[in-house]
């Protein structure tokens, strides 16, 4: 059985070319293929031909990046195997295609031809939200892309929808030898402090016991299966959102999980997976909960 690639939208951008730095060496830690993706539609591509001897600037251009791409990722590691692919389709469509036979998606910040002043380009966020993979969002400063934290963050979820978030937070924190940080926001609700100030230990204290006892019930299983990954949990008050951008200026990869709901279209993702992706200091990875599961790929052929 072929193993799933590691999937990495390329478009020839500067954030592209951080992705697949990135997504090499990721695949090198968990042993993975690398497959390099590019998307676009071009004149010429929707059931019209060129003359004979003519072919379109726009797919010499995207034969270009990709070759290029591939160039970088062999130069980094030469021991990956790495597979291309140049379809002339919409990129958020072919990446999420792509995604249901990919082990993890990877993009840029922002892509080629969006505004400069973008946090997170269309393409990343309209995969982040739809995949039926986790995806990874390249960002953040030199030491963070490099791994020299050595920390990974976690958000912890609820446990019934945050299983697949937990695991993959675990295996990247072994594969990595680092430090994983799991950390629970709460909030105190204001009529509960003004209501009931007398309430026993306090209406703070109740709810930071109650977090406390989630992250046991979270992390109870994959600490047992991953008894080498060093944790460190912490309960913190204040907006998910606001706690987890904080902390992801220390460390190497901020993990979150998502609801995937069946028969539904659109954006799904939470308010503190589209802040992540969008102000995070590091980059950042959504990892989907799918009670329906995904799609089975197809095979691969490794060039």
């Amino acid at each position: 059985m072929t193993q799933w690639p590691l999937v990495v939208g390329v478009d020839g951008s500067g954030p592209s070319l951080l992705a697949v730095d990135w997504a090499v060496d990721e695949a090198a830690r968990h042993k993975m293929p690398l497959r390099l993706v590019h998307a676009s539609l071009w004149e010429g591509s929707e059931g019209t031909f060129s003359p004979v001897g003519e072919r379109p600037s726009a797919r010499v251009s995207a034969e270009h990046i990709v070759a290029s791409a591939a160039e970088r990722a062999h130069r980094r590691n030469p021991q990956i195997k790495v597979s291309t692919a140049i379809l002339p389709e919409e990129a958020a469509h072919v990446l999420l295609r792509e995604g249901d036979s990919a082990s993890l998606l990877v993009t840029g910040s922002r892509g080629r031809g969006e505004l400069k002043g973008l946090l997170l380009g269309s393409v990343g966020l309209a995969v982040a939200a739809r995949a039926h993979c986790p995806v990874a969002v390249v960002r953040g400063d030199t030491a963070g892309l490099a791994g020299a934290h050595e920390r990974i963050l976690l958000g912890a979820g609820d446990p019934g929808t945050s299983g697949e978030a937990v695991d993959f937070a675990f295996r990247e924190a072994e594969a990595r030898g680092c430090v994983l940080d799991v950390v629970r926001a709460w909030r105190c609700p204001a009529y509960e402090t003004t209501d009931h100030p007398a309430s026993a230990g306090g209406p703070e204290r109740q709810h930071e016991e109650q977090a406390s006892l989630l992250l046991d019930e979270l992390l109870r299983d994959a600490m047992a299966a991953h008894p080498g990954v060093r944790v460190r949990r912490a309960t913190v008050e204040g907006p998910a959102s606001k706690v987890l951008v904080l902390r992801s200026a220390a460390a190497d990869l901020v993990i979150v999980g998502a609801r995937r709901h069946q028969g539904r279209f659109g954006l799904q993702l939470g308010r503190a997976s589209h802040t992540l992706l969008h102000h995070a200091q590091c980059p950042g990875a959504v990892v989907p909960h799918d009670p329906g599961g995904r799609p089975v790929g197809g095979q691969e052929t490794w060039v």
